[in-house]
């Protein structure tokens, strides 16, 4: 399967549903949607704190008509859709189902991901809305409906990517990530569940940064982790709950806005590394997003960099080629032994969960970004066209510019919408989600029904936040 982003950003859903229609006829049957910042954080359009930002970072999702809208002619059932939200996750996760109720297809039959991981955001990407114990108990919640109902669907997507650009190192990275995974383990586990029951379902997602063996070794050392630990901690019996299924997405911060065409090799670069380490799926970076979001013209240079890879090198041709190699087996060992300790500190200081809390990780983190910084400044860690074989002229390439009319159509789309709702069932559902969230029950069931009847991603956020309260990073009190 070879992921791409969906053109994001590129303006109204309409837009990116005609993106989603062509690949569609071009025989790609994975798709992926970012949210824009206000579905992110929990806002619909409408709201205040939405202006500027609708539709400018990924397309926004406010309701079951824009779900709808961004899915129109295409069937549920034959696609996977891979969604990228965390604090809002249930939210979008609901009306993609609720979607799937209204047009009459099982839930047995719907494929897909949503990252869904809220450790890693109180770790590194810092999108929230309730305080990290209620929030990883709404991941579980999506991980115990997939179990129950939807075993065709990854509910988590437990994520190093963003621990790693915010200047983790690959230890850190592998060290954080896979403890994230066992923290919701734990949490599943403590409801009753077994293991053999969700491990399946449970994904990850790395990044891939500059040091070719390094970033090998670590998926090698990633797979031998996590099998381990899951059969003999928790006793799994069955292979598929032994196996780390990674995604992979290439490095953004390792992208420079100064000669912007030198990242179309550092992706290459990383993505030929990601296939050796032997992911299941891999994202390429687009060599302007550090100036803007993508332009047509340079998410094919992408694309067609994997598909090179792929047709062209034959690197896919045998699996783990590089294993026996005397560097690589000694790289994955020490990446093994040094994240395994980071794991046992975190176990030590009552799981990863509590290590959050007290902010562990990302001290850690912060330390390592700042360490990085100095050897950049001091020269000892070259980036080219940066401190190195700079340009006198500087590269003009062309960047996308994204109408703010998109904002004004979509915020009077939500507005009309919640002008023609039943206000008698939408009260009910509010309530029933309310209720669910006061008695900790799982959410799922009543957000499905809640968004059929037109309850937003907003005013499911603003539950969340009068039930669960609003988390303040300790970092910045």
């Amino acid at each position: 399967l070879w992921t791409m982003r969906q053109f994001a950003g590129f303006g109204t859903p309409e837009d990116t549903n005609k993106r989603f229609k062509y690949l569609l006829e071009h025989g790609q049957t994975g798709l992926s949607t970012a949210f824009d910042m206000p579905s992110l954080m929990g806002y619909d359009p409408d709201h205040a704190k939405s202006k500027g930002e609708v539709g400018r970072e990924g397309v926004s999702v406010a309701t079951l008509d824009d779900m709808e809208r961004l899915f129109a002619d295409i069937d549920q059932s034959a696609v996977t859709t891979s969604m990228t939200i965390n604090c809002s996750a249930t939210v979008a996760f609901s009306m993609y189902f609720a979607l799937a109720k209204k047009r009459g297809l099982s839930f047995d039959k719907i494929g897909g991901t949503i990252q869904n991981d809220m450790l890693k955001e109180f770790i590194a990407q810092k999108e929230w809305i309730s305080p990290p114990a209620p929030s990883v108990k709404l991941v579980c919640d999506v991980i115990e409906f997939c179990a129950n109902s939807a075993p065709k669907f990854n509910p988590v997507s437990i994520s190093g990517y963003h621990i790693r650009e915010a200047g983790a190192t690959a230890v850190q990275e592998l060290a954080f990530t896979l403890a994230d995974g066992l923290a919701y383990v734990d949490h599943c586990v403590g409801r009753g569940m077994n293991i053999d029951s969700f491990a399946p379902q449970l994904s990850f997602f790395f990044d891939v940064h500059n040091d070719f063996f390094e970033e090998i070794a670590k998926f090698r050392a990633a797979r031998r982790i996590w099998a381990t630990i899951i059969k003999n901690k928790y006793g799994a019996k069955a292979a598929k709950s032994m196996m780390l299924r990674t995604h992979a997405q290439t490095a953004g911060v390792s992208l420079t806005a100064q000669q912007p065409v030198n990242n179309v090799a550092r992706v290459a670069l990383q993505a030929l590394a990601a296939v050796l380490g032997g992911v299941q799926s891999l994202h390429t970076n687009s060599m302007d997003e550090t100036l803007s979001l993508p332009t047509e013209n340079a998410v094919k240079v992408a694309l067609r960099t994997q598909q090179l890879i792929a047709e062209e090198s034959g690197v896919t041709n045998v699996i783990d080629p590089l294993g026996g190699s005397y560097y690589i087996e000694k790289l994955t060992d020490d990446i093994e032994r040094e994240a395994l300790e980071y794991i046992r500190k975190i176990d030590e200081m009552g799981g990863m969960l509590r290590s959050v809390e007290a902010g562990y990780p990302q001290k850690e983190i912060a330390e390592a970004a700042y360490q990085f910084q100095l050897r950049v400044e001091k020269n000892e860690e070259v980036i080219v066209g940066v401190n190195k074989y700079q340009d006198e002229s500087e590269q003009e390439i062309p960047i996308l510019h994204i109408d703010f009319s998109a904002e004004k159509n979509q915020i009077e789309k939500c507005k009309t919408y919640k002008n023609s709702r039943d206000k008698k069932k939408w009260e009910i559902a509010i309530n029933s989600i309310r209720s669910a969230c006061v008695e900790n029950r799982n959410v799922i069931e009543p957000l499905i029904d809640g968004v059929l009847v037109g309850v937003t991603l907003g005013e499911v956020s603003d539950i969340y936040r009068e039930v669960f309260g609003v988390y303040t990073d300790p970092g910045n009190i």
